[in-house]
């Protein structure tokens, strides 16, 4: 039987066609504007992926926040708020306390977010039975780089490979991950591991690449992986290999990489007898009691 979150992974494909074909005019920021992104857990992760693809674009000076941790002295000229569920109490109580012009993506229309934002995307076709976020994640990712003029022809060819590709038996029987990026990977990699933490429970790190060699490299050991999302740095492969770590790197985007560890996620989970489309201790959405 085929779980939610193993349904929800192989749709991602179909997912970024959609999202990169009707990108909505006018909603997102602007060229120029110095943009504030915010949101929690999954969220937090997309919005430093985008921050950092933006400010390469050269479309203007942007930030990402987690919401509890966003600077309200700080002049922005635009919020962009990412939350799935669209109840997420720090993004909404956030959304309250600024002046800003705020734009939302959710993948729920029936939420409060419909209200605290002053304009909202709505990728319901993206919304996800499984608490662990995996499609709506890529699918705004996929919609926000869209927006910065990227073609992501490539991308949705890969993800396409990404879905079907066999895993190899040592990524599922790993005793530990350390995942890496650069640029906008490193949102990536943190987005990786908390699906390796939430989906299996395992043991998982993250890490700007060059910041790996100043410590993290010390637990590479046979029996444990180091994953880059995106092209490695020259000289890293050889001295994590020197360790007896695995080392991961594919010429996938980065985006369909992340789908590559979302599976092995998943098969980690099964291995270890536990359910991905309900991970322990989480829910849907953090709700804080008043």
């Amino acid at each position: 039987m085929t779980t939610h979150t193993e349904a929800e992974i192989a749709s991602q494909p179909e997912c970024w066609r959609r999202a990169v074909a009707d990108v909505p005019a006018g909603a997102l920021p602007r060229e120029g504007e110095r943009v504030a992104v915010v949101g929690c857990g999954t969220s937090w992760f997309i919005a430093m992926a985008y921050a950092a693809l933006r400010e390469r674009a050269g479309h203007g000076e942007t930030d990402a926040f987690a919401a509890s941790e966003f600077p309200t002295g700080r002049a922005y000229d635009r919020v962009l708020a990412l939350t799935r569920s669209g109840t997420t109490t720090e993004v909404l109580e956030l959304l309250a306390r600024v002046s800003t012009p705020a734009t939302a993506i959710t993948a729920d229309p029936r939420t409060p977010i419909m209200r605290a934002a002053g304009e909202v995307i709505v990728l319901d076709y993206a919304d996800e039975r499984s608490v662990v976020q995996t499609r709506f994640a890529t699918t705004q990712l996929a919609l926000l780089r869209a927006s910065l003029g990227e073609d992501l022809t490539r991308a949705v060819a890969d993800a396409e490979r990404a879905v079907a590709d066999p895993l190899p038996a040592e990524l599922v029987e790993a005793e530990q991950f350390s995942f890496l990026g650069t640029g906008w990977t490193v949102g990536l990699a943190q987005e990786a591991a908390l699906k390796m933490r939430e989906a299996s429970r395992s043991w998982t790190e993250a890490y700007p690449a060059m910041e790996y060699r100043h410590g993290p490299i010390s637990i590479g050991a046979p029996g444990r992986v180091t994953w880059m999302l995106g092209a490695a740095p020259e000289g890293l492969r050889a001295q994590v290999e020197q360790t007896g770590a695995t080392f991961v790197e594919s010429d996938l985007d980065p985006m369909a990489e992340l789908i590559r560890a979302q599976r092995v996620a998943v098969a980690r989970a099964f291995a270890r007898g536990l359910d991905p489309d309900e991970p322990m201790h989480l829910t849907r959405s953090v709700i804080l009691s008043p």
